[in-house]
């Protein structure tokens, strides 16, 4: 039997919801470890009606900046 082995990785991720609203500038923001085998894949599962932009950093972390009929939010995965 041929089983694919699983690249879990872990990352401390950063969601920060930008507010738009003209009187109030502040960011929703909140920290959570996750084990994942594909980032690209565990945003798209969370926004999956959103535009999508992705960043690689040369430390190995990844940014993705998303935007759903103008709620932006963005992702940061940072390895730990």
């Amino acid at each position: 039997m041929n089983r694919r082995a699983s690249h879990m990785a872990n990352y401390e991720m950063c969601c920060e919801i930008f507010n738009s609203c003209s009187n109030n500038q502040m960011r929703d923001i909140s920290f959570e470890e996750v084990s994942v085998e594909d980032t690209d894949a565990y945003v798209r599962q969370m926004e999956p009606r959103a535009a999508i932009d992705k960043e690689e950093l040369s430390d190995g972390s990844r940014i993705y900046h998303t935007d759903t009929a103008g709620l932006r939010k963005r992702y940061s995965f940072t390895p730990i």
